[in-house]
């Protein structure tokens, strides 16, 4: 592998040939916000968080290669507000009602949000959906009005777990993720599929029965600091 280099809000960055503005940004310990991407899974680049100018043009750093004296912006007022949009439309178009949620605190969502100094969506209308939750399954259920169509359960029942249980139905504001059978408990779902674990879902959508608010406030993910702070503290070998 070839090494070559690159700037990051004009920080000099190191590469590999092959790797994305996303991957050669974390081994440099420079966060770039994300919801669709997850370590392990094929990147996707459809949440457009982790949007980023890269010479002059909009891109989304989790998809684009990294090229030999690009110049990156990440944290521009710009950019910011272009997420903190994003993640507010996210907010709108479900139902988050995060100081009752079992996932918060452990929510990437709620934790963007954060980040980006959004302490209450205001900007739009909501759309409040109202769709069935489906508990059908002895050990899983699945509340699809949280869910940000991510498509990180998706690539991971399909890519890890070689079953494919989830997949979108509808189009446009209509989509939403659906099981391959008539609901949870007639699908090949399990509790140890790595589609269900408790990294995947970056919300409260994909709910594992028997251990909701089992972490104490304190201990929670994002309890001891901002989302991204784990790969700001550390840097490319």
């Amino acid at each position: 592998m070839t090494g070559f280099s690159f700037t990051i809000d004009g920080v000099a960055v190191t590469a590999e040939d092959g790797e994305t503005i996303m991957e050669a940004a974390d081994a440099a310990g420079i966060y770039i916000p994300r919801l669709c991407d997850h370590e392990g899974l094929r990147h996707q680049g459809s949440c457009r968080v982790c949007t980023v100018k890269a010479g002059g043009r909009s891109v989304s750093a989790c998809t684009q290669p990294a090229q030999a004296g690009q110049v990156v912006e990440n944290e521009t007022p710009h950019i910011t507000k272009l997420r903190r949009d994003l993640v507010e439309m996210l907010f709108h178009e479900g139902n988050h009602l995060c100081p009752i949620c079992e996932a918060s605190g452990n929510c990437e969502l709620q934790a963007m949000a954060y980040r980006l100094d959004m302490t209450a969506p205001t900007k739009f209308p909501y759309l409040e959906p109202c769709r069935p939750l489906d508990a059908s399954h002895p050990d899983i259920a699945l509340d699809t009005n949280r869910c940000i169509t991510c498509g990180r359960c998706i690539r991971a029942s399909q890519e890890i777990d070689g079953k494919g249980v989830f997949g979108y139905v509808g189009r446009g504001i209509h989509r939403r993720v659906a099981v391959n059978g008539a609901d949870l408990a007639d699908t090949d779902a399990a509790i140890t599929d790595f589609a269900i674990s408790k990294d995947v879902c970056p919300v409260g959508c994909i709910i594992r029965k028997g251990i909701g608010f089992a972490t104490p406030i304190g201990e929670r993910e994002f309890d001891s600091g901002l989302i991204g702070h784990k790969i700001e503290e550390k840097k490319r070998d």
